[in-house]
């Protein structure tokens, strides 16, 4: 049983490592958009997947990074850059099994699935049904994970 656990907070910190590394590189992006011309950067990335820049999401795209400056872009960043580091110490606890990462995990992921059910309900894409049931199932792992130590923790008072 103990081995189940720990492989599974295992996974669940590399995921969320992931998660942070991946963060972490946009920042990097963020950060090298700054002194930049994001504007133009942004059109020869639609020119590049040969998209319609007049067309809905690319226009999106686009008029986004036209209103972005260099202090939204260092704001971006760093928000990126804390966002990140919080996965990383999340990723950490869980890889030590510590209580405290699993109850930041069930917190940060529940605070998530209100978004993701409203974003179902806006669209059903196979991303948003992928992400949403992964992130149901490492919620419910990561609470079965508190309530099961919590019983242990019980037995013993």
């Amino acid at each position: 049983m103990k081995s189940t656990t720990t492989a599974g907070l295992k996974s669940i910190a590399m995921v969320e490592a992931l998660k942070g590394v991946v963060v972490m590189l946009a920042a990097a992006g963020v950060i090298a958009l700054v002194h930049e011309n994001a504007q133009a950067i942004a059109e020869e990335v639609v020119r590049q997947f040969h998209l319609n820049p007049a067309s809905r999401y690319p226009r999106i795209f686009l008029d986004a990074l036209a209103s972005l400056n260099n202090t939204r872009l260092w704001l971006l960043a760093a928000g990126a850059s804390l966002y990140s580091g919080l996965r990383f110490i999340e990723a950490y606890g869980l890889w030590h099994e510590r209580a405290w990462a699993e109850w930041l995990g069930v917190i940060s992921g529940g605070l998530y699935l209100p978004l993701e059910i409203y974003e179902l309900m806006v669209g059903v894409t196979l991303i948003k049904v992928v992400l949403f049931v992964i992130n149901v199932l490492i919620v419910a792992f990561l609470g079965r994970t508190l309530h099961r130590g919590r019983q242990r923790l019980g037995a013993y008072v």
